[in-house]
């Protein structure tokens, strides 16, 4: 902007000053009339403060050009940073500075939290190619084989499909709040579907189920507690080689109680279980856990106002425990 602009947007921002200053000449003059003053002290005090008008004028000029240079050179990078905005003049100019600051703490979070976003998303799609490679190559081993093992590649098969299906929930979970039904359900039928979707492995690696009848309803979401249940028998089944899988419910305490005689998690993996990528001692000793199941089954039931709590001694098994309790609303409260 030309210094010509500058200075009309200047005088355009001070003409209420301006017109001020004039009827102040004009008053003296007036006064002075009245009064019978000679008009040349009237000259007189009108060329002083002409004088010091003047000295002000360009004095405040260069320090409006001087902040306006300052602005423009801020708003090259105000994406970057703030450390060149010009000192504020009054409260006003100082709030204004404020909420920039804000809104740039606000942008600087934002971007933070998409750079976390993507880098989890990049870590753990390298993960789950890493991961699904294994049974597509067991597939192909099985396919040039001269005697075809159908129970074997019916197995590999599963393993790619419950992979597909972790990725798509891991996509989902973000907005799972916009997706939610929340209704009452059997829980029987819930936790059936769930072991028909796994019948599969549990046939192929000749573990018993043994399943209690619980004729109860719980309120919740049926599609994402399928999925969690189908991810705890998933964990079950792929560290118990042989011996059963127990799924009752306590009535009393309302919770739903999956047992296995697997070998169990080390005690001083139990606080991490949840964590993402944490994969404990099972996980690097077997290379069969991702370290995602337990962490979205955690972020699937905190959002559902389920908890989880998980108990396991090395050699013997684990228990995990869903909790289905409510609390009734008073008809009382209001």
């Amino acid at each position: 902007m030309s210094v010509l602009k500058l200075f009309l947007n200047f005088a355009k921002r001070y003409r209420l000053v301006a017109i001020y200053y004039s009827l102040i000449f004009f008053l003296f003059i007036s006064v002075f009339y009245v009064c019978s003053i000679p008009f040349q002290a009237v000259w007189y005090a009108l060329l002083l403060s002409g004088v010091l008008g003047g000295f002000f004028l360009i004095y405040s000029f260069i320090q409006y050009m001087i902040k306006y240079r300052l602005l423009k050179e801020q708003q090259r990078r105000v994406l970057y940073d703030l450390d060149g905005l010009p000192e504020p003049f009054g409260e006003i100019e100082m709030i204004y500075q404020e909420l920039l600051k804000d809104l740039f703490l606000e942008k600087s979070n934002a971007q933070i939290n998409v750079i976390n976003e993507r880098k989890e998303l990049y870590d753990y799609y390298t993960m789950w190619l890493h991961q699904i490679k294994t049974p597509i190559a067991a597939m192909r081993l099985l396919l040039q084989s001269e005697e075809k093992d159908i129970c074997a590649l019916r197995l590999e098969l599963f393993k790619i499909e419950q992979y597909a299906q972790m990725a798509l929930q891991y996509l989902r979970i973000g907005e799972m709040s916009n997706d939610l039904v929340l209704k009452w359900y059997p829980l029987e039928n819930i936790v059936k579907q769930a072991v028909r979707n796994y019948s599969t492995m549990f046939i192929l690696k000749k573990i018993a189920l043994e399943l209690s009848e619980f004729h109860v309803n719980v309120l919740t979401d049926e599609r994402w507690i399928v999925f969690v249940i189908e991810q705890l028998l998933s964990n079950s089944l792929k560290y118990t080689n042989e011996g059963k899988i127990t799924i009752q419910y306590d009535k009393e305490n309302e919770i739903l109680l999956i047992k296995d005689s697997g070998i169990g998690i080390a005690k001083e993996d139990l606080p991490r279980v949840f964590e993402r990528g944490f994969t404990g001692y099972n996980g690097r000793e077997n290379k069969k856990a991702t370290g995602i199941g337990l962490y979205l089954c955690k972020q699937i039931l905190d959002k559902l106002g389920h908890p989880i709590r998980l108990s396991s001694k090395v050699g013997e098994g684990t228990i995990v425990a869903l909790f289905f309790h409510r609390e009734e609303l008073k008809e009382d409260i209001f």
